[in-house]
């Protein structure tokens, strides 16, 4: 195999070996039965697909249908074969009694034809009587008259003529109604006879598909003798795994009981040794407890006393005598040596313990000697001269900032005043320029304060006598706003200007005036002007168009006027 094919193989294997671990593949169900007889552990499976273990069997599928698709099956044939009985019975019905009607119509054909024989022949006598009397009539006409004839004899052979003609009209008749239902019976026989070759044709093939029902029916009886055997093996299979379910089960339940024995048994082991180590660990915490308990005194003894432990406990032991305890405030101690109070007494713990909290009272009342103060203000001392250098820097910081603050502000004071009067200047000059008789100057609002003052406009066309921008009409305003960007443009000049339909709101007037500053303009700097009006295109050097072609994408036209 190629290399990819045995790498895919090599990683399968292991989960084939896990999915097939004991499984044994035998010849028979015998040879399954008796596999799992011997060795419970294993399942056994079978060339047909049957499967066997000790708590289970499955039935395998090799070829053999299902017991529920054999039933299916037959009972399937069993209708088309009863509606194939019913489908004859309905056609032979039919058939019989399309027989029926054939033969009556056979029958009327004869007689009709009977019938017809019968016209014929009284007509060919009508024909000879008639031929006969025509005869007689014209020998009597030709005959000479000798008297004046009998009328009698006249009269009897016209009116045998006369029958004579009725009957051959009625013989006529009756033929040609002869004929008719001669006709009609032969068109009703020839429907008949294809009716019974249908019939006969529906017969075949009612016939063809009852034996091919019939076929069907043996081989579903015999698909269901094979069921049986089948449903009889599969019983006997049920039976067996019955039985062996049986006992699986029982030993299940054994197992279940001697499993819920142990557990409880367990579960009580499990809660006294929980009991026991839980005293083992209160016992080994008291003693870690004690005996570090006993480390920190000993270190104690000898940070806090100097002393030994070995030598605390044999001086100050409780086998040793307690010294009498120092007086108390206001308290006199007798003068005999030998008096109780001045006598060493034994160790009582109690009193002890006494003496040992007055002592810490004591103690605490005098306070906590500090042996790190000295470290601890020079640390402090050394952080305030940080501090306090820190804090010089910060100031010269403060005042150099302030100092270049105060230049910056002079610097901007300065050159903000300077551009406010030349742009005044020039805003008075161009305003006269497009307001002609007009007045408009620039006023600040806080002239104290260059820093923080504003500018108002103050416009006033001619004619009228109001200043405040917002009492003029939107062309007044779009030119009074045009005179004050001209007034910048002039006081501090730039290379070039971008002005986007300043005219738009414009008369034709106005119009004309700031196309005369835009000329002046043009002397020093470059405009570059988007508007719609002709007259600013008239004062172009160059322009440049955009428009939409018929596809709807947009296109540069370019025109150079000078």
């Amino acid at each position: 195999p190629p290399p990819a094919a045995s790498a895919r193989t090599a990683e399968l294997l292991p989960s084939v070996r896990r999915l097939l671990a004991g499984a044994v593949a035998v010849d028979g169900w015998a040879g399954a039965e008796a596999v799992v007889d011997a060795h419970p552990t294993l399942t056994a499976v079978t060339a047909e697909g049957d499967v066997l273990a000790a708590g289970y069997a499955h039935g395998g599928s090799a070829g053999a249908p299902s017991l529920l698709e054999v039933r299916a099956a037959v009972e399937e044939t069993g209708e088309r074969r009863r509606a194939a009985d019913r489908e004859r019975s309905a056609t032979a019905a039919a058939l019989g009694r399309l027989a029926g009607q054939a033969r009556g119509a056979a029958g009327e054909a004869e007689r009709a034809s009977a019938a017809a024989a019968r016209a014929e022949e009284a007509l060919e006598r009508a024909t000879a009587e008639a031929e006969e009397l025509a005869e007689r009539l014209l020998v009597a006409e030709e005959a000479p008259v000798e008297d004046d004839p009998d009328t009698s004899v006249r009269d009897r052979l016209a009116a045998d003529g006369a029958n004579a003609r009725q009957t051959e009209m009625e013989a006529r008749l009756q033929t040609r109604t002869h004929e008719e239902r001669v006709k009609a019976l032969a068109g009703r026989a020839d429907a008949l006879d294809r009716g019974a070759r249908a019939e006969r044709e529906a017969r075949a093939r009612a016939e063809q598909r009852r034996v091919r029902l019939r076929y069907e029916a043996e081989v579903a009886a015999a698909v269901a003798a094979g069921a049986r055997r089948l449903l009889a093996h599969v019983e006997v299979s049920t039976a067996r795994a019955e039985s062996g379910r049986a006992a699986a089960e029982a030993a299940k339940a054994a197992r279940e009981a001697d499993l819920a024995a142990a557990r409880s048994r367990g579960r009580d082991l499990k809660a006294e040794l929980d009991k026991l180590t839980d005293s083992v660990h209160r016992g080994e915490v008291l003693g870690a407890e004690k005996r570090l308990r006993i480390e920190q005194l000993e270190t104690r003894s000898l940070e806090e006393l100097g002393v030994e432990p070995a030598v605390l406990v044999a001086e100050y032991g409780p086998d040793q005598a307690v010294p009498p305890s120092p007086p108390a405030e206001g308290e006199e101690l007798p003068e005999d040596p030998e008096h109780p109070r001045n006598r060493p007494v034994r160790f009582d713990r109690a009193g002890q313990e006494k003496r040992l909290k007055s002592a810490e009272r004591a103690y605490q009342q005098l306070g906590k000697v500090n042996p790190l103060a000295l470290e601890e203000f020079a640390a402090l001392e050394e952080r305030h001269q940080f501090l306090s250098e820190q804090l010089a820097d910060l100031k010269k910081t403060r005042a150099d900032l302030l100092q270049v603050v105060k230049e910056v502000d002079e610097r901007v004071e300065q050159v903000f005043t300077e551009a406010y009067r030349d742009t005044a200047r020039e805003f008075e000059g161009v305003f006269s320029r497009l307001f002609p008789g007009g007045e408009g100057r620039l006023v600040l609002t806080d002239p104290g304060d260059m820093l923080a003052t504003g500018v108002d406009v103050e416009a006033r066309p001619p004619g009228k006598k109001v200043k405040r921008l917002s009492l003029l009409s939107g062309g007044e305003r779009s030119l009074t706003a045009v005179a004050l960007l001209v007034s910048i443009f002039k006081a501090r000049p730039s290379p070039f200007y971008v002005m986007d339909e300043v005219e738009a709101a414009l008369d034709d007037t106005n119009l004309q005036r700031l196309i005369g500053i835009m000329r002046e303009l043009q002397e020093s700097s470059q405009l570059i002007v988007i508007t719609h009006q002709k007259r600013t295109m008239e004062v172009a050097d160059a322009l440049y168009g955009v428009s939409m072609q018929g596809d709807g994408v947009s296109k540069v036209i370019s025109q150079r006027l000078r």
